[in-house]
């Protein structure tokens, strides 16, 4: 098979001080750590810590997995969970409430992953920000616990704040089957407390009805491109996309419950019994040691195995590009599915050509075993080798293990009664780990004739901001992570991605070469976006690559929440045009005054003027979000910074 997997062991052997690191943080201030192999933290938190009415926050855009246990669990970047930790209050503007009323049951082919497919194309990747979702109704009781997870996991794909459902009798039997008996008594004690107040008003709804609703796939290239199962052969033909499937991918943070294993290992069985295998790769990402220790003893990671498919190590792997491919090359066009939460363009493998969809594990499994987006489960007969046709039958699977879950190996460090005297271990000489150091302070005057690094084109995530994939490995040295700072994003001087022009020399280089050379000759700079910049993951990085590398301010049409924050929280202006069709004015080659400053306050606009390279130059008005508060970061230069001050 031309996927290349490393081993647990050989990944701990590569990233044994990264490890060293976070054990001795971890010990020094008294908190547990959980050790390579235990799985994504998404799980680990719903297998051990969620419990109904529990608000949580989380480093990563996928927290609101934990809405499924009735949690409200916000994602957000490393900041704000920093001033959590040192006791300063964490803020949010108010959000608005979405409904979602589900009616009718989950059956046959359609999936709880069906459900957050369907509304993000109502939605959006942006129709969900600044709203909470709150999953509600008597569909509600047709859906698992993990299921109900899965859904508000991938909210995080219409940039919702989090994703709710109310406390049911499906929680309870989770919450029991994972050894939280007592807190399940005191839910019940409690229900009408988790549950939607009776009259409570939406700001919007929607309704599903989950007897009618059909597989949903959706993409290429944006979670919120979707389609039914059954139009998406049509669909890829109309549109030049490959219809032969390369790879399928199950598991990741969004669908690896022991009920989503079950179901796609119930698929592979009926595929194995005919004496088919998978005609695409296929490999299998547990979400947990806990959930890979229990579908080993249950035998359904070999029916897996023997259909085709590669087990891999529990963690996020090929969801967040942890993924050496090799059976394509780099350019090459292609087809996957997964049962991940993302497809933004290289998000998986970093080949820009692969045309990656998200569905069901269930729909991934047939489109494996099929090997074509053409085959509708629903309907479309496969072939037996000895020329039988038949039909798979709808998937089924467990809700939970009758034998209880089997915790697999004991991956959790408890932390020491007191580490006050423990030294926490970074290598002054590692290309992996480095100190922050505090940003420059705001000088009190306005920002001068700022350079325009990039003016980018169309949508700008986090992961073209700062790449994933193999970049990860630097996530503890910013100065080396920074030479991925806006590499994914597409210049509108010539559409081309990590090719900008240096305006002091008049040679083209890539997007961090030029941020450096500016830097070295001190010349501030700006970035110049499109709509929902930065939306995607919470990545903290996307923030502070351009902070350290001389970036003052953003100017978009408008920001993802979690990524809007992280600016504000690193010393820069994230800025919105007043007039969106302002964007239009503004040139790659000029440079932009950011002026007012001195008199920087909240809901009090700030004026851009924009000098073009002919002399003439015109003035716009630009928006912000800033409170008091995030004011006196900007003033301080980060949130660390000011931080700091109040302790003196």
């Amino acid at each position: 098979m031309a996927t290349y997997c490393l081993t647990v062991a050989r990944l701990q052997e590569i990233n044994q001080e990264v490890y060293n690191f976070l054990a001795s943080a971890g010990a020094k201030y008294g908190v547990g750590f959980w050790k390579p192999g235990s799985g994504i933290i998404h799980q680990i938190i719903l297998e051990n810590y969620a419990y109904p009415g529990v608000m949580l926050i989380g480093t990563d855009s996928h927290t609101p997995n934990g809405g499924g246990l009735g949690c409200i669990c916000i994602g957000v970047g490393g900041a704000d969970a920093v001033d959590v930790m040192a006791g300063i209050p964490w803020e949010l503007k108010c959000p608005n409430v979405i409904g979602v009323k589900l009616t009718g049951t989950l059956s046959g082919w359609t999936s709880p992953k069906d459900v957050i497919l369907k509304v993000a194309g109502i939605l959006t990747v942006k129709g969900g920000t600044g709203a909470i979702v709150e999953y509600h109704g008597p569909g509600v009781d047709s859906i698992s616990c993990t299921g109900m997870a899965t859904i508000c996991n991938m909210g995080a794909e219409i940039g919702a704040t989090t994703s709710v459902f109310p406390y049911n009798h499906r929680m309870r039997t989770y919450l029991e089957k994972t050894g939280r008996e007592e807190i399940a008594a005191q839910a019940n004690e409690n229900q009408d407390l988790l549950v939607p107040d009776s009259g409570c008003h939406y700001d919007q709804i929607i309704e599903i009805n989950l007897s009618e609703l059909k597989p949903h796939i959706n993409g290429p290239f944006t979670p919120d491109l979707a389609h039914p199962v059954s139009d998406i052969g049509s669909v890829a033909e109309k549109n030049g996309w490959p219809l032969d499937v390369k790879v399928g991918l199950i598991g990741s943070c969004t669908n690896s419950s022991y009920e989503d294993m079950g179901r796609a290992a119930s698929l592979a069985k009926q595929a194995l019994d005919k004496g088919l295998k998978c005609k695409a790769q296929f490999t299998v990402t547990p979400g947990s040691e806990q959930i890979r220790a229990t579908i080993e003893r249950d035998g359904y990671a070999k029916m897996l195995r023997d259909v085709g498919g590669v087990v891999l190590a529990n963690a996020c792997g090929p969801c967040i590009g942890q993924w050496d491919r090799r059976d394509v090359k780099k350019g090459e066009k292609n087809t996957i599915v997964t049962s991940f939460n993302r497809n933004f363009t290289a998000r998986n493998d970093a080949n820009p050509a692969t045309h990656a969809f998200v569905t069901s594990p269930e729909i991934v499994t047939a489109l494996a075993i099929a090997g074509t987006l053409k085959f509708n489960p629903e309907t479309d007969f496969l072939t037996a080798p000895n020329g039988e046709k038949f039909k798979l039958l709808p998937p089924t699977g467990d809700e939970l293990p009758a034998r209880d879950f089997d915790p697999g190996q004991d991956t959790y460090q408890q932390p020491p009664a007191d580490g006050s005297g423990l030294r926490v271990d970074v290598n002054p000489q590692s290309n992996r780990l480095q100190l922050l150091e505090p940003f420059d302070r705001w000088n009190g005057k306005d920002l001068e004739d700022l350079q325009v690094l990039i003016k980018v084109k169309g949508k700008c995530t986090t992961d073209h901001i700062s790449a994933a994939g193999p970049w990860l490995k630097f996530r503890g040295h910013l100065d080396n992570i920074s030479n991925n700072l806006l590499i994914g994003a597409v210049n509108t001087e010539n559409d081309a991605v990590n090719k900008i022009r240096n305006y002091l020399t008049g040679e083209f280089g890539g997007v961090p070469d030029v941020a450096r050379y500016y830097k070295k000759h001190n010349v501030s700079w700006v970035v110049v976006g499109d709509e929902n910049y930065g939306e995607g993951s919470s990545r903290e990085h996307a923030a502070l690559e351009p902070r350290h590398l001389g970036g003052r301010a953003i100017i978009v049409k408008s920001f993802a929440r979690i990524h809007e924050t992280n600016l504000k929280k690193q010393g820069l202006l994230p800025l919105t045009f007043s007039n969106p069709a302002d964007y239009d004015k503004i040139c790659p080659d000029d440079k932009i005054s950011i002026v007012g400053l001195k008199s920087f306050a909240p809901g009090k606009p700030l004026k851009a003027v924009i000098k073009h390279s002919d002399g003439s130059s015109e003035t716009i008005e630009l928006n912000h979000t800033f409170n008091e508060t995030q004011s006196e970061w900007f003033q301080a230069g980060s949130a660390l910074n000011r931080m700091k001050e109040l302790q003196k």
